[in-house]
Order: C-alpha cells, then structure tokens, then sequence
C-alpha cells in the first residue's frame, strides 16, 4: 500500500493504528496523538503556507512568449499556436485570460510541440512504463516517491531494468528514504550489483546524510520517468504493487472486488517539454550529491511531436513563491464557468478553501471528487471538517468508496489542465519536493472532463441536508483532526 509521510496509521516516527470506526479512542491514543504531532511539527520546523497575492493579469504585456525546441518563438509564432489552442470549442477568450494572469505568476516556460497522453490507473501507466523503458536506447531516469519491484504482462521491473543496463543502457534511480521504506534490500542491492545507479532522498538515518542537513520530514514525493529524454510519464502513480490490483484494462478487477484498487491519473509526454522534466531529475540528482554521470546525451533535440503547450513545475521545500501553489490559486481565482478538482488528501489550506468559496459565490460550477477511504484516516477527518462551509457555498462534492482514490488532478474553464504529484494540502506546499504539469487548450481540458465525469459518476453525492444531520461522534472527531491540518 502507497504510503505517505503524514499523520496516518503508516506514518513516522510514531505508528498509529486506526480504532474502528464505532470506538472511541482512548487516553492512549489520544495521547500518542497529541505526542506524535508534537514530534512531526518540531521536524517540520517553523514553515508556514506562503501568501499567494491575486492575480493582476495588467502585469503581463503582450502575448506570452512560447519556447520551442531551439528556443523562444517569436510574438507571431507564439500568437498562432495560442489561438489554435481555444478554438475547438470556441474558449480562446477564456484561455487568454487564464494565459495572462498565469504569466504574471509563473517563472517556468510554456513549452510548445507537445504531445500527451492521459494513463489511467496501474494498468495502462504501466503499460506506457513498461514499453518506454524496453524501448530506451540510451538512459532511464527514475524518480519515485515509492519504488518497487513491479510487475506488469508478466514482466518484472527490476528484470527489465538490469536487462537494459546489461545492454549498455545508464540506468539512474533516485528513491525517497522514507517512502520506499518498505522495499526490500535485497531489490535495490541486485540493481546495484548490476551496475544500476541508485540514490535515496534525505535518508531517514541521519547516521546516513552524505553531508546533507538532516530534514526527515521534507520528503520526495514525485513521479517521474524520463526515457532517452525524449519521453517522459508523470503523476500520481508510485512504482507500486498497491496499482497491481487496480485499473482500468482487461486484466484488471472490477472495482470493489479486491481490498486495495488504487484510482490514478498520468501523464505521458513526449516532445520539447520533457527536457524540462530531466532538468528536474539531474537537478535533484545533484543537490542529493549523487555519482556523477554522464548527462551529455540526456537532452536531444526533440522536434514537434503534437499541438500541446505545457509547463512544467517542480517545487520544494522553502520555496518562497511555489509555482504549482500560485498557478493553482491564481486558475481559481480567474475561473468563470467551471472548477473541477480531484485530489487524494483535502487538507486545504486557507487560501485555498477561500478561493473555492469565493468561485462558487461567483457562479463558477466548483466540483470536488474526494476519497472516501484512504491509507491515512487522519485526512479524511480533516477533509470532513470543512465539507459544510464548502457546500453552504455552493461546491458541489462527491466521494469514492469502492476504490482507493489517489488521482491529483484539475480542470479549469475547459482550457487549464494539470496533472502531477501535489495534493490539496499543506504538506505538498511546505513540505514536499512535488512535480505537477499544466497542459493548455480545449483538447487536454476535454480529456481530463471526460475522466472527471467517469469519476464523479461512479462516486457518491454528499449532500447538504444529509451532511447537517451526521452522528456527533463524526462532528467531534473532525473538530479534533483540525489540531493536525497543517502537518498533513
């Protein structure tokens, strides 16, 4: 089972376990609670949700300068392309507004010649995985939050991986410390024997930090494959064997029928933005004080491959202005018709909670599809606690319950997409080294509205009436899961 370094019955450096829903907890639950809070917050130190101010789409001039694969368009190339991308369902104007207030904000390129790919679930993202790693001819670059022997078509991953390697093919892995906790030794020292590069984030030992600071609560919760640099997948979905039991293919379980089914969103990119995303990679490489290798190889020059525009963003901890934070408050704030959000753990910051209630007070259709159980108990607390303000609102808001949903996605006006790795909370803010990436234009928005209204349709309504006349004992334990909201 995926696990994430929160407050949950997985979570460091206190274990808790869960009481079954009709118990109450007791003292020593309570207690240890209350202890382990404490512990997480003096690791998380002093950071604090930055103030994202609103978006002043005059402090952008002209059109946005688009990047190619020799570099920045010119005003008419980039005016071109922009204007291809609103008009398949007549949404330019919608479009440029979201491009002007998001180039205010972002520091990142928008990179043209794209082409991408929704994957849905364990079973189609590996598919994607699988086939891209056979196909390398040159390097494979890792990067999880979770990495583990997988298995897919009768296939395992650490087979193919040394397969390749054998073949004289660079292998990099870089793994958080905490995350892939659970990965067996024996795994990682086969690919090391092999002569696979392997590199762990921040490691949890701090008799282990090559010299870094020791920071056990920052974690590296990207997801990232990047083949010959010419291909690149991104998301939610971990190296995972939880996603072995779940998805959308012909081998895959109807849902509800196996205890885990994992419910996830990736991306696959191949064109001049997946250079971005291998910066991304050797950067964090790097900073980890990693072997050096050779990367001269690693950036080709990829020609355009399909219409989209994307950018990328990878945030980190103490990030004064993080990238996927303000771009997603600032696409809120500009929205006019529609917000559409899936995310596996709501625990809003107050921004964000504001900004929904003021889009939906403006008539934005403001929709959220959200777990109904999860692998941290905690956050499904927290997320209930804000439910009513949110729905006296106007949000509408419907729950997963015969799945494990762990998608972190949205959809804004039909012309802003974003898929990657940050939740809806304050850990993928403050916390987190996070990896998310924004698709422009009528054609991606369609994709993703269409995946949100499979979602949506195959989930629960939570309904106001209904919501007011819930047992107290779920009011109480709400009011009590606040106390942590900002650890999570």
């Amino acid at each position: 089972m995926p696990r994430d370094f929160r407050l949950s019955q997985s979570s460091l450096p206190v274990r808790y376990q869960r009481m079954p829903a009709s118990t109450p907890p007791t003292h020593t639950v309570l207690l240890a609670l209350f202890l382990g809070a404490s512990v997480l917050g003096m690791l998380g130190g002093c950071a604090s949700v930055p103030k994202v101010p609103e978006p002043n789409p005059s402090a952008s001039t002209g059109v946005p300068q688009l990047v190619g694969r020799r570099g920045p368009l010119t005003a008419e190339q980039s005016k071109a392309i922009l204007l291809k991308l609103g008009e398949t369902r007549g949404d330019d104007r919608l479009l440029q507004r979201h491009l002007a207030t998001q180039t205010a904000i972002a520091d990142s390129p928008l990179v043209a010649g794209n082409r991408t790919k929704l994957l849905r679930d364990g079973e189609e993202t590996f598919r994607a995985m699988f086939g891209a790693i056979r196909g390398a001819k040159r390097d494979i670059n890792l990067e999880y939050y979770i990495f583990e022997d997988i298995a897919y078509d009768g296939a395992q991953l650490g087979d193919l991986l040394i397969q390749k390697r054998q073949a004289g093919i660079q292998v990099n892995i870089l793994y958080d410390s905490y995350g892939s906790s659970a990965t067996p030794t024996a795994f990682l020292d086969r690919l090391k024997n092999a002569g696979i590069k392997l590199l762990s984030f921040n490691p949890m030992n701090p008799l282990d930090t090559r010299g870094l600071p020791y920071a056990p609560n920052n974690r590296d919760h990207r997801k990232i494959l990047v083949v010959d640099g010419q291909v690149a997948i991104v998301g939610g979905i971990n190296m995972s064997t939880a996603y072995q039991s779940s998805g959308s293919g012909k081998s895959a379980a109807p849902p509800g029928t196996t205890p885990d089914q994992w419910r996830d969103t990736d991306l696959q990119i191949e064109g001049p933005a997946v250079a971005a995303l291998q910066k991304l990679f050797l950067d964090h490489w790097a900073s980890q004080k990693g072997e050096p290798f050779d990367a001269a190889a690693m950036f080709p020059a990829n020609g355009p491959a399909g219409p989209a525009v994307v950018r990328v963003m990878g945030s980190a901890p103490g990030d004064n202005d993080p990238q996927y934070y303000a771009s997603l408050l600032t696409a809120i704030r500009t929205a006019e018709k529609n917000v559409k959000i899936t995310t596996a753990y709501f625990a809003p910051t107050a921004q964000e909670i504001d900004d929904l209630k003021s889009a939906a007070g403006r008539g934005v259709d403001v929709r959220l599809v959200l777990p109904g159980r999860s692998d941290s108990p905690l956050s499904i607390a927290v997320a209930h606690s804000h439910y009513t303000g949110l729905m006296e609102a106007g949000v509408t808001i419907h729950e997963t319950h015969n799945i494990v949903l762990h998608s972190k996605t949205a959809v804004i006006d039909g012309v802003w997409s974003v898929i990657g790795s940050s939740n809806f909370d304050h850990r993928s803010v403050i916390a987190n080294d996070e990896v998310d990436v924004v698709v422009l234009g009528s054609q991606a928005a369609q994709e993703l509205e269409d995946l949100f209204a499979r979602d949506e349709a195959s989930a629960t309504r939570v309904t106001l009436e209904a919501w007011k006349n819930r047992p107290l004992w779920n009011r109480l334990k709400e009011r009590f899961s606040l106390l942590w909201e900002s650890l999570l």
